[in-house]
């Protein structure tokens, strides 16, 4: 495998060498399709140039609404060969939380499928940095009683498709921006984590060499294109290793290893609920009758580890990594036995450091907060969009301090422990604490609230909200999960509600959750439970 330097780490430039030397070798696995590297190349170039026809350039924000699909990839290489920044965005997003992920980028235009216009038409009063959109049909062209609602100028996906095929001719450089990734790691609103052209294949060069993949793989994913997971750790370590990248529309437990047998994939990523709904599904004598070889699972489920391994025949790897930094540790296939439930060792280009609440370096074996240096300019992400001080703050003594604990062995091998910061954990998504208060707290009858994680039974966390509603109001459980329900995404949705006269506050006002945390755990099964009462979520 060749690994470039970093500063010729341009997505459009390697893409494009790959499908020069590779040509009709199979890129893309997407149901009943295959896709070449050469026509992957030619295709994204006609996206490219439509997109360019419209107006898009280097240096704009571009938004996109899309599920999991092969015209989104092309959108995303598209982007990126146009020197453009891609802004993803979750599709569970709606409502206010939609509209700040549009606003917050300073998107100039956003790309959505038809099946999520309606989300859009909403909103697209109250944005109007956007100028322009492109609406995809997967059924064919845009149905034009839909594009008159719009209020800009609407592109139909499939003309853009028309274009010529030839390379943009856009000067990209290894330090220009690529996507903008956005997590709710912290109490605050979500951050868009600035990734730049360098950083981003960073991390597919790294996974590529550290799990050992070769042409000769076919690397899975059911995770969503617009999670780093899918596209850092799946879709770009693909392209870098010269291997088949196949990608599923969604994660399904009763479905999920016919696809894998149907696509022949050699390795795939599985996230701490989707790992427990993988074991749980009927036993098959053929289990451990499929292709793959290994599977990268964060995080290490403990209790079920070397029977998983032993049922499906395949091999745990895992690894340390956030949106906000990159790829920090890498555990290989071939790690030593005893270090199976560790996170691997830092890379190269990485420092790491475990730390007291004050910043000062604690010995092997105690565990406290995870820090990070990157010792190559433009490895790790470059900072939040339109906000210096968060990047500021989150760099306090020149160490990008992560809100996750762990500590180290004799050997440096690092284990994750728990999170330091107010996050939630829910099904692979990352949930903001105080984005769900604020729009609980948007409701007229809400006084105060708590967000909070609470144990689930799938692993990692659920939603749980303590609300103080204001004198005179009423409100029930079931109307306060119905207005959540039109206002953010739907795995941001508390499970579990309280309404209590007030909430412990320490001295200078800041709620108490770790209280409200210990009361609840102990009384999970008597408090309202959304589940219990037979809501189901629209996603």
């Amino acid at each position: 495998m060749h690994v470039h330097p970093m500063r010729e780490r341009v997505f459009g430039r390697i893409f494009a060498d790959k499908a020069a030397r590779l040509g009709d070798k199979t890129f893309l696995l997407f149901e009943e399709r295959r896709v070449s590297y050469a026509e992957a190349e030619r295709v994204s170039n006609r996206v490219a140039n439509g997109l360019a026809a419209l107006g898009v350039e280097r240096g704009q924000n571009i938004a996109v609404f899309m599920n999991n699909c092969a015209e989104q990839l092309w959108l995303f290489f598209a982007l990126c060969k146009l020197g453009a920044c891609v802004v993803p965005i979750n599709t569970a997003a709606k409502g206010e939380l939609l509209l700040y992920y549009v606003e917050q980028s300073d998107a100039e235009a956003f790309i959505v499928e038809a099946s999520l216009a309606e989300r859009w038409l909403e909103i697209q009063a109250r944005a109007p940095k956007v100028r322009q959109a492109v609406l995809f049909d997967e059924a064919g062209p845009m149905a034009p009683e839909l594009a008159a609602r719009f209020a800009h100028p609407v592109s139909d996906y499939w003309q853009l498709e028309q274009a010529p095929d030839t390379p943009p001719e856009v000067e990209v450089k290894h330090s220009d921006l690529a996507f903008l990734s956005y997590t709710s790691g912290t109490t605050g609103p979500s951050k868009g984590n600035m990734a730049t052209h360098a950083h981003m294949l960073s991390a597919g060069f790294d996974a590529a060499l550290g799990y050992g993949y070769t042409p000769d793989d076919v690397i899975y994913a059911c995770l969503p294109l617009f999670h780093g997971n899918a596209w850092l750790v799946s879709c770009l370590p693909a392209i870098c290793a010269e291997a088949s990248f196949a990608i599923s529309r969604w994660f399904s437990g009763s479905g999920f290893w016919d696809e894998i047998r149907r696509h022949g994939a050699t390795q795939f990523n599985s996230l701490g609920a989707m790992t427990n709904i993988i074991w749980a599904q009927p036993r098959r004598p053929d289990d451990a009758d499929n292709p793959v070889r290994q599977c990268l699972v964060v995080p290490t489920p403990k209790e079920i580890y070397h029977d998983f391994e032993r049922r499906f025949g395949l091999t745990f790897t895992s690894l340390y990594g956030l949106t906000d930094f990159g790829l920090v540790t890498l555990k290989a296939a071939d790690a030593p036995r005893e270090k199976w439930a560790s996170a691997g060792k830092v890379r190269p280009e990485v420092e790491l450091r475990i730390v007291d609440d004050d910043d000062f370096e604690m010995a092997p074996g105690e565990t406290g907060e995870i820090v990070l240096r990157h010792r190559e300019p433009w490895f790790a992400a470059v900072g939040y969009y339109n906000m210096p001080e968060a990047t500021l703050a989150a760099r306090r003594n020149l160490w990008f301090h992560t809100g996750d604990r762990g500590w180290l062995d004799a050997d440096g091998w690092l284990y994750f422990a728990d999170r330091k910061k107010d996050a939630i954990r829910r099904r692979g998504e990352n949930i903001s604490s105080y984005e769900v208060e604020q729009i609980i707290l948007s409701h007229e009858a809400v006084e105060d609230a708590a967000a909070f994680a609470v144990p689930s039974e799938m692993s990692e966390d659920e939603v749980m909200v303590s609300i103080v509603l204001r004198p005179g109001a009423a409100l029930s459980e079931a109307e306060l999960i119905a207005y959540c329900q039109d206002n953010m995404s739907y795995f941001m949705v508390p499970r579990y509600v309280e309404f209590r006269a007030d909430l412990p506050r320490t001295m200078s006002e800041k709620v108490e959750k770790y209280k409200l945390k210990a009361e609840a755990v102990s009384r999970l099964g008597e408090i309202w439970d959304r589940e219990k009462a037979g809501i189901r979520l629209r996603r």
